[in-house]
């Protein structure tokens, strides 16, 4: 991994933390966890707070993880919101965070000018024994605490304001008024400040959960569509008079669920041609030849001229293979039609010329699946499945390992915007991606 990590394809763009009294306020939230504090003078930081250097410190990846579920968050600073989040179970993990910090601003950015917002996500279940768990997150509520009871205090002291307010004689209670002035003191005047969150609960809409080898869960207006390997506990027997499931390899299923419900963009010349989609996915499909055939070849050579010469040598297993030839029968049917015919298609190939309907709001979970049903396309992997490309990744030869990195760093982290725009069809940032 440590390439991956010299160029910014993970951990990278997040947040440096090396003020003392905020390693101070994090190892406070730490210890609230019932954690080590660290020893660390520099740490980084993503939305959530975790931090690879703690993680490594601490031998857990999973300390803000711990169950696999109720994911815990330690907000030092209002800039966590712009940072991405590099470590989690769940897809909407980085959505949830968005719409805590869009719905507190003004309490995150009061209360961590002297304190550490600290909690968990909290939803239903302790732990995922079964599809029926996760189909059981309908919302989430946000448990939030900070180290200093700042929170505290300032819920006491509006309590107070209150009273003040609403009893005649408060004024002459000398003992209230003097705790007053000493809650202000430290909370400063909350009829100006909103020092305490209060939106707290949000919905758990559609989402892949990293459990059982991954698990999507679209949620419709009046049903709900599982769609994971069979093999996962509670499959087609978790609600099966409100709940569809379909396995993660039947490919035919899946396609019909996503066309039916609006969320497939079939091909059409309209955004095929220029999006160059085809044609980029015909390029992944070779070097992912290349590297299955001969894992020993120097891709930092690949040009177009040394591909072809690849392909004439290798014309049987290309043949055979079947993507290649399949893509490019697919561009010249565009060119002449306009569009390809679905029906005569094998269900599998269907998906590799599709992607998510633009304006879904499903848009980056479906582009997820649609990622995963085609791994040797590593820079979709890399935009919407990061978990499943560091997993492809760790199976690589050293040398297409540099290829991925070379091809990641010239074509995506220097125009993700408009590689995502031109490929995908998505539009505005993604922090995550």
């Amino acid at each position: 991994m440590k390439r991956l990590v010299d160029n910014e394809l993970i951990y990278g763009r997040l947040l440096v933390i090396d003020e003392p009294h905020l390693i101070g306020r994090y190892n406070k939230a730490l210890e609230a966890f019932g954690l080590k504090p660290s020893a660390l003078a520099s740490i980084r930081i993503d939305m959530t707070g975790f931090s690879p250097e703690i993680a490594e410190e601490l031998g857990d990846s999973q300390y803000l993880d711990p169950n696999g579920v109720n994911r815990r968050f330690i907000i030092l600073t209002p800039e966590q919101e712009n940072l991405p989040v590099v470590h989690t179970q769940f897809s909407n993990t980085a959505g949830l965070m968005h719409e805590f910090f869009d719905g507190n601003r003004r309490a995150v950015y009061a209360v961590t000018i002297k304190d550490v917002l600290y909690g968990e996500i909290e939803d239903p279940v302790e732990v995922v024994t079964g599809v029926e768990d996760l189909l059981s997150i309908e919302e989430v509520r946000f448990r939030v605490m900070s180290a200093e009871d700042m929170l505290g205090k300032a819920t006491e002291l509006r309590a107070l304001v209150d009273r003040l307010q609403m009893s005649k004689d408060g004024w002459r209670d000398d003992a209230m008024l003097g705790r007053m002035v000493e809650l202000a003191k430290e909370t400063g005047d909350i009829r100006q400040n909103a020092l305490v969150p209060d939106k707290l609960v949000f919905p758990h809409q559609s989402y892949w959960a990293s459990h059982f080898g991954g698990v999507f869960i679209f949620r419709d207006d009046r049903s709900t569509t599982v769609i994971c390997d069979s093999h996962a506990p509670g499959f087609r027997r978790s609600r099966p008079w409100e709940v569809s499931y379909i396995d993660i390899s039947d490919h035919a299923r899946i396609f019909e669920y996503l066309s039916k419900t609006g969320r497939l963009q079939l091909p059409r010349a309209s955004w095929v041609e220029p999006s160059g989609f085809f044609t980029h996915r015909a390029e992944m499909a070779i070097a992912d030849l290349v590297r299955v055939a001969d894992p020993a070849a120097d891709l930092a050579k690949a040009d177009p001229v040394w591909l072809q010469t690849w392909m004439h040598h290798n014309a049987s297993l290309v043949a055979e293979q079947g993507i290649y030839p399949f893509l490019q029968e697919a561009m010249r049917e565009i060119a002449t039609t306009g569009q390809v015919k679905m029906r005569e298609l094998r269900a599998d190939r269907r998906l590799m010329l599709c992607r998510a309907v633009p304006a879904h709001p499903d848009q980056w979970l479906i582009n997820r699946l649609l990622a995963r049903l085609a791994p040797f396309d590593f820079v979709s992997r890399f935009v919407f499945d990061k978990q499943g490309f560091y997993e492809a990744y760790e199976g690589y030869s050293e040398s297409y390992r540099a290829h991925v990195v070379d091809v990641l760093t010239a074509t995506y982290l220097s125009t993700k915007a408009a590689l995502r725009s031109r490929l995908y069809g998505l539009e505005g940032p993604q922090d995550d991606a």
